[in-house]
């Protein structure tokens, strides 16, 4: 079975997934300002980098510019390097 190749679905699609993720920074952004404790802060930091990363893919497939898929790779490389280094912090007290 073929899948449908209507622009007017996957435009719609993008921009239902853009809105989705975007709701999901506000809600991890809560958890970052509110999280109990530093690994949850850590854990919900990772996740609002994968979250931009996502959002930097959509908006290369909703205006098809291959330009935001470097960068989103771009940022998908600091942000792990930015959490194994916050991480090494809370646990260590030290990064280097």
């Amino acid at each position: 079975m073929a899948v449908s190749e209507d622009p007017a679905i996957l435009e719609w699609t993008v921009r239902a997934a853009l809105i989705l993720v975007s709701g999901l920074c506000v809600l991890c952004s809560y958890r970052v300002i509110r999280g109990p404790t530093d690994p949850d802060r850590v854990v919900a930091l990772d996740a609002i980098a994968t979250n931009v990363v996502a959002i930097a893919v959509l908006f290369a497939l909703q205006t098809g510019r291959g330009l935001f898929i470097t960068v989103s790779l771009v940022l998908a490389i600091i942000g792990f390097v930015a959490t194994v280094a916050v991480a090494k912090f809370v646990i260590e007290g030290e990064v280097i």
